[in-house]
This record gives C-alpha cells, sequence and structure tokens, in this order.
C-alpha cells in the first residue's frame, strides 16, 4: 500500500477506500533501479580545460527534455547520479535526480540530496591520447601530487577562513574544505590498482576516505585495501576493451569484490546500457556465482548504499519511497520488460498508455505526410 509517495504497508488485504488497485497477478514487483553513474540529462559533462573544476556543477545543464529520461524510465531505473565527465584529476559536482519525465530541470533534483563530486584517475585525467600538453599534469605521479597540493591548499583557506580574519572566498576551495570535513562524498574514475591505492593513501594523508571507486576494473587485485579503506566500487559486469588500461578486466570482478566485503553496484556510464541495467547484473550470477538477491541488489540497494540513500531508496520497506517497478517476468531475466514505472507512488511509466502514444505518434506523422504529399501536388 501506497500513500503520498511513501510505501505505507506490506501484506495481504491491504486495499481500503478509494485507493487505485493494480493488479500485478503473475509479474514481479521490485524496488526501482538506481544508477550510481550516469550522464544522460546533461547538456555539458567535461570542464576539462585546467586541472581542477569543482567551482562547476552539474545541476546548472540539466536537460529535462532528454529522451533518455524517459528511455532509463522504460528500463525501470528511478535514481540516478549525473556526473561530471573525467577530463581532469578534480572535476565538478554531481546532481542526483530522480527521472521525472515532464518535471522541469528543478523537479528532476533529488531533494536534500547528499553533496558528491567527480573525481578521475588515469589515462583520461593525463590527456595521454589528446596530444594536447595543454597542462599540468602530464603523468601518473603528477596526478598524485596535484591532488596533495589541492587539499593542501584547500586546509591553509579553512584556517584562514575560521581565523576571523578578512579572506577571499574561493567556490573551489569551499568545496575541496567539505570534502575535508566529510560533507561532501567523491565518487573515483579509475581502473589501475595503482592509482587506486595512491588516492586511498592521500585520502587516509588527509584524513577523509574515498566514498566510490567507479568503472575499477582492477578491483578484484585491491579488494581487501578497498574493504579496510571503506570505499565501495561501482563496476562495469563484461564492458572493457575500449583502452590499454582496462586491459586486465574480468567479469568476476564484481563478485570478488563483494566476497571481499566491499560494497558493489554495477552502473552504467552509458545511455543505452542504463536502459537494461537488470540485465548487466544477471552477468554476474553467471560470473561468481552471486545469489539472484545479492546480485539484484547490485542495481538497487548497493547503490543506493553509495548514494547515502538508502534510508529512503534501495528496496522495498515500510516509510521509504515508493520507487517501485512491475515487470513482465523476473527482473533479471532477459525477457523482462518494465511494464509501469512509479516514483514516490506516481506511474512516471506505463507501458500500455506508451503503446498508445506510440500508435498517435505514428497517426500524426502519416497525417503530415499526407499534408505535404498533397500539397505537392
Amino acid at each position: 500500500m501506497v500513500k503520498n509517495g511513501k510505501i505505507e504497508k506490506i501484506g495481504k488485504n491491504l486495499a481500503s477506500g478509494n485507493l487505485l488497485t493494480i493488479d500485478a497477478t503473475g509479474k514481479h514487483l521490485t524496488t526501482g533501479i538506481i544508477d550510481e553513474h550516469s550522464h544522460i540529462a546533461a547538456t555539458s559533462i567535461n570542464e576539462g580545460g585546467q586541472n581542477s573544476s569543482a567551482e562547476v556543477t552539474i545541476e546548472d545543464v540539466l536537460d529535462p527534455e532528454d529522451i533518455n529520461i524517459y528511455r532509463n524510465l522504460a528500463g525501470g531505473v528511478t535514481a540516478i547520479q549525473i556526473l561530471h565527465g573525467s577530463a581532469n584529476p578534480i572535476g565538478g559536482r554531481s546532481a542526483i535526480i530522480k527521472p521525472r519525465w515532464g518535471a522541469d530541470a528543478k523537479g528532476l533534483l533529488y531533494k536534500d540530496a547528499p553533496k558528491f563530486i567527480k573525481f578521475a584517475l588515469g589515462e583520461n585525467v593525463k590527456q595521454s591520447n589528446w596530444q594536447s600538453y595543454s597542462r599540468f599534469p602530464q603523468t601518473r605521479m603528477g596526478v598524485e601530487q596535484l591532488y596533495v597540493n589541492y587539499f593542501t591548499r584547500a586546509k591553509e583557506y579553512e584556517v584562514k577562513k575560521l581565523s576571523g580574519k578578512p579572506y577571499r572566498y574561493d567556490l573551489e576551495m569551499e568545496v575541496l574544505v567539505e570534502i575535508l570535513n566529510k560533507e561532501r562524498f567523491i565518487s573515483c574514475h579509475s581502473y589501475v590498482q595503482s592509482e587506486i591505492n595512491m588516492l586511498m593513501k592521500v585520502a587516509e594523508r588527509f584524513n577523509f576516505r574515498i566514498n566510490t571507486f567507479t568503472h575499477i576494473l582492477e578491483g578484484y587485485k585491491v579488494a581487501d585495501k578497498m574493504r579496510e579503506h571503506g570505499v565501495g566500487g561501482s563496476t562495469f559486469s563484461d564492458w572493457w576493451a575500449y583502452k590499454y588500461e582496462v586491459k586486465d578486466a574480468i567479469p568476476y570482478n564484481a563478485s570478488i569484490m563483494a566476497a571481499a566485503g566491499v560494497t558493489v553496484a554495477i552502473n552504467s556510464d552509458d545511455a543505452e546500457m542504463s536502459r537494461r541495467l537488470n540485465q548487466e547484473a544477471a552477468k554476474s550470477i553467471k560470473y561468481g556465482g552471486m545469489s539472484e538477491e545479492e546480485a539484484w541488489k547490485m542495481v538497487t540497494l548497493n547503490p543506493a548504499k553509495l548514494l547515502h540513500l538508502d534510508d529512503k531508496v534501495g528496496s522495498i520497506k515500510v516509510g521509504k519511497d515508493a520507487d517501485l517497478v512491475l515487470w513482465s517476468d523476473h527482473p533479471l531475466s532477459v525477457y523482462a520488460i518494465a511494464e509501469k514505472t512509479l516514483i514516490e507512488g506516481a506511474v512516471y511509466f506505463d507501458i500500455e498508455k506508451d503503446k498508445l502514444q506510440r500508435a498517435a505518434i505514428k497517426e500524426e506523422k502519416n497525417k503530415l505526410i499526407k499534408l505535404m504529399r498533397d500539397d505537392k501536388r
């Protein structure tokens, strides 16, 4: 039973009053899928001309008319972190949204969401394939030193700010101070074990923790160290071979990290893949022998934990947001289709309504073509 956007009761014979009743006989009901790493619904992604762009935010460039919002709903997705790109070591701030198709940009935003920022490591940030040589860093050792330099500056900035003396307000430093004070969380683009180790050590040096290593295709090599640090892994099921630093990727990565005690999510990083994250999660049953429940958590409860939203979303539980999906088949099956997707109790995708809309669009298109042909005559 859903009331006021929340799950009010779970059980049998709950119908009362004038509540809308949905017949789900023979179908599967789940909580909505959560995509920890996406780039849809944004008019721009990278601010790559400098090595840090902590002062910018994806919230300023949300595009509520991006059709991928609707397509994500059709794939059962009900919450998404829209991340800055990986062009620089310190990227921009994230936007966490609920794909409320039809809302304006402000209406997409997840109300009172935790604060996140994108960091990045590897080939992209040192511009190894750009041949630009336009800015520091250009090497992996330079990336490490950049982080040390910026967090040292942030500490000095905070001391000056708290001294009571006049200081120059710096939005970039304000964001980095939030990280130092554990008020903003880092989701870091990563692949290679040496760099994963490096950033954990830099964070520990400044007394904070990395929240999530995303991609992390060599996470299986350092899963024990990740667990000790307290960082989660948001990875791909079997997507690699697109550049040199992913050559050691294996399909058992997610299950190995999970077995070591790391909170693991499967993310999309791709507008097409985000529509079938249920199938991506299912692959870890084959590769690593994960149970159906643990595999399903990798696209629901686990990303909710990584986004610090698991008290509100990620599972069907009394008091949580009524973000629900009604599937035609077992949700981990390739045959499963999302028939209804609800966000806080409101239906944002209905496959029967979608069929009617498609027919109406086809009819309108035919009318327009006929008008064009008649006009030529």
